[in-house]
């Protein structure tokens, strides 16, 4: 899914944080003590883990204390959400590529619901960024590389020009223990290059590869959730937020209005308002247009991924609103 919000600025203006001479000054002590460290045992050669699994009892090390040294970036996600599976790969491979300028911190929202809480996380994944001891929402939903990329640049200029914080580099290989992997299934060329195309934002040839895909392969999984990310992500492009949000208010019995507005609480990471608003519109319509809403529903319900809690509560509402 699209990024709720895809721009350092907007999020946290850190410039205006009061910390940040006091963040600088601790920066530079954190890597003055790093330096004289002997190798081995924290020094510049030390091994590094880049990537962290994080609860409440490592918190306050792993996370507030490293972030006086190198921005923090927070992945929150669970086993049962899909949009999960798709973004947490990008991210871990981006910040062992970014080699030592950030440290990514995966948390698991079912075992750490009070992280979960105070960060009034609303919908998974969620990644926020901790500078300084300063916590500021990235963006909300699975999203395109690229964009991703770009997030991770702002993040990073900003943490070195406002905190003087800029991580300590760590040469490719030294980005400590290997996390444990899944192999791959065999390289699919026609779902490797849908991929590539949902990535580079080009809908259109996602769209198509995906169905070219489920053409040969009717029950490929990968390609059916892909195929319904890309047509959410078209449907939404160039969308005036604002104007189908205010249409959907003033139309609450406008089927297309409803479908519009339920597209985008979805890419904006909102998915029980996206399902009950869909509920609700099948509860108020009939024929035609309880068709579109229902349809649509189930649509959505392919995105998420049918394991979701929040998918099956909806279904028994769909149910129960039907019959």
């Amino acid at each position: 899914m699209q990024p709720r919000n895809m721009s350092m600025s907007g999020a946290v203006d850190l410039s205006a944080v009061k910390a940040a001479a006091e963040a600088k000054q601790k920066a530079e002590q954190a890597r003055a003590q790093r330096a004289a460290q002997p190798e081995g045992q924290g020094g510049a050669a030390a091994g590094v883990q880049l990537v962290i699994d994080v609860d409440e009892a490592t918190f306050e090390q792993e996370v507030l204390q490293r972030s006086a040294e190198v921005p923090v970036v927070i992945d929150f996600w669970a086993e049962w959400c899909e949009p999960c599976k798709q973004l947490s790969p990008v991210l871990e491979r981006l910040t062992e590529e970014y080699a030592g300028r950030i440290v990514l911190a995966k948390i698991d929202v079912d075992s750490n619901q009070m992280l979960f809480q105070q960060f009034g996380v609303q919908g998974i994944p969620a990644v926020f960024a901790v500078i300084a001891g300063q916590a500021l929402p990235l963006f909300q939903g699975a999203a395109p590389e690229q964009q991703i990329r770009q997030v991770l640049d702002q993040l990073i200029q900003a943490a070195e020009e406002r905190f003087g914080i800029v991580g300590a580099p760590v040469a490719p290989g030294e980005g400590g223990e290997p996390r444990p992997t899944v192999p791959e299934p065999p390289s699919n060329p026609t779902l490797a290059a849908a991929h590539a195309a949902l990535d580079a934002g080009d809908m259109g040839g996602a769209i198509r590869a995906y169905e070219n895909v489920l053409a040969d392969e009717p029950a490929n999984e990968e390609a059916r959730l892909g195929l319904g990310q890309a047509r959410l992500l078209d449907r939404v492009q160039g969308a005036d937020a604002q104007r189908v949000r205010q249409e959907a208010a003033d139309r609450p019995d406008d089927v297309a209005a409803q479908l519009a507005a339920a597209d985008l609480d979805l890419v904006g990471g909102h998915v029980e308002d996206a399902f009950g608003r869909l509920v609700e519109a099948v509860r108020r319509t009939a024929g035609e247009d309880r068709d579109a809403a229902r349809v649509r529903l189930l649509e959505l319900f392919e995105v998420v991924g049918p394991d979701d809690p929040r998918v099956t509560a909806a279904r028994g509402a769909l149910a129960r609103v039907l019959f």
